[in-house]
């Protein structure tokens, strides 16, 4: 069958924007397809420095005739209904519409029929649609056209079957289309003309015989194995770092891998340094030696096949490396011989938001939540947490993290190591800021836990106490993460830390359990189930929260939960009826049930039962024996079973045994939800 082949053409797009966007333009197209009843096979879509690549096979060269049914309004509806559906289904009058019986009714339908043509007829708006509707997160304008895409535009191959399609972009007015057409253009350095292509297959081997590598899966490659290969005879080894090796093959059409080294005279800087110098501002790839140590050797991709073999190359990007790092050193020798508590009073001149305060005021909170904290974190020195805490945002002032802010943190360690200050201290310092990722290490030390704890609590407090709350997509002071980092510390150091010592607001709180949901999702741990104790209104130790989400998910994937959950139900939904008749049952069922008026077996089973567990329950969450309160739950089951097939509870001639079953229902709901809200629970 025939192939579709496109290519979107432009200026270079960002890196970061290519992956996303090349998925986007193979669904939208994909989808668009499908809505003009098109079948088609594989489809392959391909991101570069400056072009967009999507192959489509197995399209058929014509399109069938279609048939849709659409049903109208019932025989006998208003004209204007009427008028409405005949206007929508594209017909004349009723007479072209049928009537039917569809056992609810005689109602009209109308059968369209579309029918089929060239394929090749509806490419050019298909495509002129997935351009409109391409999602890109900034976009521009150019020249005076109103096309918006995310670089100015430079040519489009749009070819089915072999052949170019008929159809342009206005680019600027109508005067200057942009045409459709089988041409593009290979590396913008090494080639020259246009290349004309037939194919998906000719289109690649062109490309390539140009210096244009189609797939950034083969760029990403020749990368890291040019690298390694390198880097072996060079006797280091290449550190691994698969973000800067996405965004480097974003950058490059023809990868060409270069060596180079770095001047002996920085190798005492710091290696962080000297990482986020190569790394953020100049793309260059981190060497290590043997024993993991920072290699005084780097890895840099150049777009180009140089004549003098790279020599040009590697030393424009020594000569850069070496000016950034002379002001690093510069500063790190400076920087040094201001002592750490000497930089707090610069803290007073920087404002941390203008309803929050200066830094040094943060600071102050922030030493004050520390303390407090660090009464639940075994081993906690309070003299070093607070030190750690007075002095972990001292760094900001340096003058290497006005240089890297990157830094903030890790400067402050170095500082505090230098200073001779205690390593607790030091590693608190360098450590407040973790985790700030999912894959981020998570503090571990009793100091560092405390000084994290409380620098991540006061952003929360804080900026709720302002009202400043993320909103859908919207998190300017990531708070979010926030919340998520408090998680990972409590969690992962099973820290029992009891949440609302440290703030207010009950919307806070549940603002973390939605977070939890977050965190705990990827570990197969069920939304429902967290929802079903948080709900209970007074956890906020997350440990003991866990472990009891923990044995109610293990008890309701047993077949005693399952059922027990099932009876549950059903006696809550007995009980919400009832009081929905009459709104003084509520406080009439509230009291324990009458022995005197327990009158079958089943009933009296119900009620023993019932005891047993409150026996054996309260001491159990007491103990914080969770799977031990399951159990006890576990025994419920079978006399509710049997009372659900022996007993009527509504016997409307004897209310007092009616009143007294429903107190009955009522304490199975009350029981089992001292456990967990199991009204919560989906299913």
């Amino acid at each position: 069958m025939p192939e579709l082949l496109l290519e979107l053409m432009s200026e270079e797009i960002p890196a970061r924007m290519q992956t996303r966007a090349a998925d986007d333009l193979r669904r939208l197209v994909c989808d668009e397809l499908g809505a003009a009843g098109l079948s088609f096979g594989p489809a392959r879509a391909f991101a570069g420095p400056r072009r967009l690549t999507l192959v489509v096979d197995g399209i058929p060269a014509a399109r069938a005739d279609v048939s849709e049914e659409r049903r109208g309004p019932r025989v006998g509806a208003p004209d204007q209904a009427v008028q409405g559906f005949l206007k929508g289904a594209g017909l004349a009058s009723l007479d072209q519409a049928e009537k039917r019986d569809t056992g609810k009714g005689e109602f009209w339908f109308a059968v369209i029929t579309k029918k089929g043509g060239p394929t090749a007829d509806v490419l050019p708006g298909i495509i002129d649609s997935v351009m409109k509707a391409l999602p890109w997160p900034k976009s521009m304008k150019w020249s005076s056209g109103t096309r918006l895409w995310v670089r100015p535009l430079q040519s489009v191959i749009a070819l089915f079957d072999g052949k170019v399609l008929p159809g342009e972009v206005v680019l600027a007015g109508s005067m200057n289309p942009l045409r459709f057409g089988d041409t593009t253009r290979g590396h913008r350095f090494l080639s020259k003309g246009a290349v004309q292509v037939t194919g998906f297959a000719d289109y690649v081997a062109k490309l390539e015989a140009a210096h244009v590598m189609v797939d950034a899966a083969e760029r990403k490659a020749t990368i890291r194995e040019g690298a390694e290969r390198l880097c072996a005879a060079a006797r280091v080894t290449l550190k691994e770092d698969d973000g800067l090796l996405e965004e480097v093959a974003g950058l490059v059409e023809w990868p060409v891998p270069l060596i180079g080294t770095i001047d002996a005279q920085f190798m005492d800087v710091p290696p962080e340094v000297l990482i986020v110098s190569m790394k953020t501002h100049l793309r260059q790839f981190v060497t290590t030696r043997a024993d993991g140590t920072l290699a005084d050797r780097f890895v840099v991709i150049a777009n180009t096949v140089a004549r003098d073999g790279g020599k040009t190359i590697v030393e424009g990007n020594e000569r850069v490396l070496r000016a950034r790092l002379a002001d690093a050193k510069f500063f790190w020798d400076q920087d040094r011989r201001v002592r750490l508590e000497e930089r707090l009073a610069s803290l007073k001149g920087i404002v941390f938001h203008a309803r929050l305060g200066t830094q040094a005021e943060r600071v102050q909170r922030i030493a004050a939540l520390a303390t407090a904290v660090a009464d639940y974190v075994p081993g906690a020195d309070k003299a070093e947490v607070m030190m750690a805490a007075e002095l972990c945002k001292a760094d900001l002032v340096s003058g290497m993290v006005g240089e890297f802010p990157e830094l903030q943190g890790i400067m402050g360690r170095y500082y505090a190591l230098h200073e001779k200050l205690p390593v607790a201290v030091a590693e608190a310092i360098g450590d407040h800021y973790a985790p700030a990722g999912p894959n981020d290490r998570c503090p571990s030390a009793p100091v560092s836990m405390a000084v994290a704890l409380a620098d991540k609590l006061d952003a929360l407090t804080s900026f709720w106490s302002i009202g400043e709350k993320p909103t859908g997509s919207r998190d300017p002071y990531a708070l979010r993460r926030a919340a998520l980092g408090v998680i990972r510390i409590v969690v992962e150091n099973r820290l029992r830390l009891p949440l609302r010592r440290f703030f207010d607001a009950a919307d806070l709180l549940d603002f973390f359990a939605d977070r939890l949901k977050v965190q705990m999702r990827d570990k197969g741990v069920r939304h429902d189930v967290i929802d079903a104790v948080f709900s209970l209104g007074n956890e906020d130790d997350l440990v003991r929260l866990l472990a009891r989400v923990e044995a109610l998910q293990s008890f309701l994937g047993t077949d005693a939960g399952k059922n027990l959950l099932t009876a549950y139900g059903r006696a809550a939904n007995i009980v919400r009826a009832e009081e929905r008749k009459d709104q003084t049952l509520a406080a009439r069922i509230a009291s324990v049930p009458d022995v005197a008026l327990l009158e079958l077996a089943e009933e009296k089973a119900v009620a023993s039962a019932l005891a047993e567990v409150e026996r054996t329950v309260k001491p159990a969450l007491q103990n914080e024996d969770f799977p031990a309160a399951m159990r006890a739950l576990a025994g419920l089951r079978a006399p509710i079973d049997a009372f659900f097939d022996k007993v009527t509870v509504n016997v409307q001639d004897k209310p007092d045994l009616r009143l007294n079953r429903l107190k009955l229902l009522n304490q199975i709901r009350a029981t089992m939800d001292r456990v967990a809200d199991f009204s919560r629970i989906e299913g």
